[in-house]
C-alpha cells in the first residue's frame, strides 16, 4: 500500500514538473497578429480662422501664413461679420482672399491650383530672369517738353497739347530676350491699365515718346504717338503678369507708371531693349 502511495506521487510530481516545463516553452513564441480592426492614426487637425489668428499674433509673416493656408486642410468662416472681425484683428487683405478661396473650394468641390505666393512686396516693374525669378526692373529720369497741338474726337474736339516724354542716353542698359514675362506690384488703388507700355523714338543723345496731356491715347488724328498695346493679367492682390512674343519688334522700350511717373509732372520710367 506503501509502494502504490508512493509511484502514485511519483507520478503526479512527473505531471507538474511537464506542465511547467510546457508553458515555459509557450511563452517563448512569437506572439500571434492579432485579428480585426486596428486603431487609426490620428489625423491633422483642420485649420479654422483661430489658427489663422493665432499665427498672426505670434508675428509669423504673411507669406508663411498664405503657404500654410494653401497646403493644410482648412475650414473656414468667411461671411462679412467674420472678414470685419478678422480685419480689425490685423489680418492683411490678401490673408483674408486666400481664406475666402479656400472656403469657396470646399463649396464648389472644384479642383483649384495652390496659390503660387509670389516674393515680391515693393511696387515696381519686374522682369523674369532665365532661373524663373523676378527682378526689379532699374528706373531712368524722364522729362517732359510740350509738343504741337491736337484736336480729340474724344473730348468733343477740345484741343489739347501733346507732350513729348525724354529720357537721356540712346540705350537702355537692360537688354532682354524674347519672350519677356513682366510683373507690376502695383500701390493701393491702382491697376496696371494704369502703365503705360512705349516704344522710344531715337535721338543721337537720347530716347523720345509722344503722348497726349493727361494720358489720352487711341485719340484720332494728330501725330503718331507711342502706345504699344498690352494685356495685364490679375494674380494676386496688387499683382499683374503680362508678356511679350516672339513678334515684338526689337526696340528701346519703357512702362511708365502712373501718378507722379505720368509725363505731365515728370517723374521715372523702367526702360529697357529688345534687340533686333
Amino acid at each position: 500500500m506503501t509502494n502504490m502511495f508512493g509511484r502514485i506521487a511519483v507520478m503526479l510530481a512527473f505531471c507538474v514538473a511537464a506542465t511547467s516545463v510546457a508553458q515555459q516553452q509557450h511563452t517563448t513564441e512569437a506572439p500571434s497578429i492579432t485579428e480585426g480592426p486596428q486603431p487609426m492614426k490620428a489625423q491633422p487637425a483642420l485649420m479654422n480662422n483661430d489658427s489663422v489668428l493665432k499665427m498672426h499674433a505670434a508675428g509669423l509673416s504673411d507669406d508663411l501664413i498664405l503657404q500654410t493656408i494653401s497646403a493644410q486642410p482648412g475650414r473656414y468662416e468667411t461671411d462679412p461679420d467674420s472678414l470685419i472681425a478678422l480685419k480689425k484683428a490685423g489680418l492683411s487683405d490678401e490673408v483674408l482672399t486666400a481664406m475666402t478661396n479656400k472656403a469657396r473650394r470646399q463649396l464648389t468641390n472644384v479642383p483649384t491650383e495652390p496659390i503660387d505666393v509670389s516674393p515680391v512686396n515693393e511696387i515696381g516693374v519686374y522682369y523674369k530672369d532665365s532661373q524663373g525669378r523676378w527682378v526689379l526692373m532699374d528706373s531712368e529720369a524722364v522729362h517732359v517738353k510740350s509738343g504741337g497741338f491736337v484736336k480729340s474726337t474724344l473730348t468733343h474736339n477740345i484741343v489739347k497739347e501733346d507732350r513729348n516724354g525724354v529720357v537721356s542716353g540712346r540705350e537702355s542698359k537692360l537688354l532682354l530676350p524674347r519672350p519677356i514675362e513682366f510683373l507690376i506690384y502695383t500701390g493701393d488703388g491702382v491697376t496696371a491699365a494704369e502703365y503705360e507700355l512705349l516704344r522710344f523714338r531715337l535721338n543721337s543723345k537720347d530716347r523720345e515718346f509722344r503722348v497726349l496731356t493727361g494720358g489720352v491715347f487711341h485719340s484720332t488724328g494728330g501725330a503718331q504717338r507711342d502706345e504699344v498695346p498690352f494685356t495685364p493679367v490679375k494674380i494676386a492682390p496688387r499683382t499683374w503678369t503680362f508678356k511679350l512674343g516672339q513678334d515684338t519688334p526689337g526696340a528701346e522700350y519703357g512702362i511708365l507708371p502712373p501718378g507722379t511717373g505720368n509725363v505731365t509732372n515728370g517723374g521715372k520710367i523702367y526702360t529697357f531693349a529688345i534687340s533686333e
